[in-house]
């Protein structure tokens, strides 16, 4: 994981399994390896070991159960999405909310297993707290704006300079910015704000064009930090 991060959520959309997620994980990784910007991809655990041996691009989970191998019947673990090869894992986003114990409790686990974690939080109050648990990175999203369109770093750009101010307390742990991520522009902005990255899911699982939103996001983050 370096900068400038990009991250592609594929939540539970129609194209978000099967060929259809393999062919868009496909046009992303043309893109990236056009622009040499590593793109992750987050998909549903039953399209990981796929996407790894079709798509060469880092591939998460989603998600990631607080549970113990045992009698848990249809959790995620851990140990099962290092097995499916993934890179890693998104935590505590704000459609999958964990207490602060099992927060730590997975972070210990991904840690011991070599995976990259990506802690979700949904105000910059926590940035720090949470950076204390040593996350490989930190997705702020303010869930009020997740899906609308309408960008953090527009409707909210101060929730970003205060995460930045948050984060350099903590060495060694990135800032991705998310919720509402639609354009290039809001993209530029994210990163002149301080951020390391964004996050993305609606704006491109449902374009039209994905493809060109993904090229949109690349371009104008490699223009943030070379301006």
């Amino acid at each position: 994981m370096k900068p400038p991060i990009i991250v592609i959520n594929f939540k539970a959309y129609e194209n978000s399994f099967g060929n259809k997620a393999i062919d868009l994980g496909k046009k992303i990784e043309k893109i990236s390896k056009e622009h040499s910007v590593e793109i992750i991809l987050s998909v549903p655990a039953t399209m990981i070991y796929r996407m790894v041996q079709e798509v060469d691009l880092p591939i998460y989970a989603e998600h990631v159960d607080p549970v113990p191998l045992g009698a848990y019947t249809g959790a995620v673990l851990p140990e099962m999405i290092k097995d499916a090869d993934a890179k890693g894992t998104l935590i505590n986003h704000s459609e999958r909310r964990l207490r602060a114990d099992e927060i730590d409790d997975v972070l210990k686990r991904t840690r011991k297993l070599g995976l990259s974690s990506i802690l979700c939080v949904d105000r910059y109050e926590l940035v720090y707290p949470f950076s204390l648990l040593r996350p490989d990175a930190i997705l702020i999203e303010p869930p009020e704006l997740i899906g609308t369109g309408i960008s953090v770093s527009k409707a909210k750009p101060e929730v970003i300079t205060k995460a930045v101010n948050e984060i350099r307390k903590s060495e060694g742990i990135y800032l991705i910015a998310g919720a509402g991520i639609t354009t290039g522009e809001d993209v530029y902005k994210a990163l002149k704000l301080g951020a390391h990255g964004i996050g993305a899911a609606s704006a491109v699982m449902k374009a039209k064009e994905p493809e060109k939103v993904v090229e949109d996001f690349i371009t104008s983050a490699l223009k943030a930090i070379s301006s």
